[in-house]
């Protein structure tokens, strides 16, 4: 199957097959993803709130799939310890590493803290610490579809998306799009997951440390970059026609 592009195959029908994953598990669509679009299929994980649902997930039923993990050097120290516990929990997880080209030092000297800026800074600071590197990954691994944990009842902003939907170069799928927060809360119970740290803090979604905070009254929208947006760059188009993502 190497050397097909999904996004270039006729004969793939994203709209087909989100109707064909709306009808099973989400294990099942896991297994359905990797057995038919092996060699293309990468997922990612944040080690975020939620992330250990994913990995389980993976582990039960395509534990060979690559997963990319983006650690901009900017995470919440409970996030790293977090990530080190979920690893010794799955350790036949096929974990990739990905971090941004320029080091953290370094990008502040030469542009000051981005994530402070405007739209525009925030949009730079979103290319240099995860479009990059997430770009490069899906390049170096030779895949075009990327598996994701992302679902529906995270925020306003994906109430509306598909299961499988195609962004730029590359096709995306969510086998637990549908999950309302309910589920999430019974399967990490039935499986035994542990929690992210942060959790017992107030904090509803997880990303950088210098742009996230606990929610206030449950609204999610207003935890990530001061409320001036929500989706950290990779689940957004990047703008960029030098990106597959």
């Amino acid at each position: 199957m190497k050397g097909l592009k999904f996004h270039a195959d006729p004969d793939f029908d994203p709209v087909a097959m989100s109707a064909e994953l709306k009808e099973l598990s989400a294990g099942q669509r896991v297994a359905l993803l990797q057995q038919r679009l092996g060699d293309h299929l990468i997922a990612s994980t944040s080690f975020g709130l939620q992330s250990s649902i994913m990995l389980h997930l993976i582990h039960e039923h395509a534990p060979s799939l690559p997963v990319v993990f983006i650690d901009t050097g900017y995470l919440f120290a409970e996030t790293y310890r977090y990530a080190e516990q979920l690893i010794e929990l799955l350790p036949n997880l096929d974990l990739r590493v990905y971090q941004p080209m320029i080091s953290a030092a370094r990008m502040e000297a030469k542009w000051g803290k981005l994530w402070e800026g405007g739209p525009e800074d925030m949009d730079h600071y979103a290319r240099i610490t995860k479009i990059e590197p997430m770009d490069r990954a899906l390049r170096d691994i030779g895949a075009d579809v990327w598996l994701s944990g992302l679902r529906r009842a995270q925020s306003i902003t994906r109430k509306d998306r598909p299961f499988v939907e195609q962004q730029k170069k590359t096709l995306k799928a969510y086998p637990i799009l549908d999950w309302p927060d309910i589920q999430v809360e019974l399967y990490m119970e039935q499986n035994d997951l542990p929690r992210h740290p942060l959790v017992e803090k107030g904090y509803v979604t997880m990303g950088d440390w210098h742009s996230t905070v606990p929610a206030k009254e449950g609204v999610a929208e207003t935890t990530r970059f001061g409320g001036q947006k929500y989706e950290c760059g990779l689940h957004l188009d990047s703008g960029s026609a030098d990106f597959q993502i």
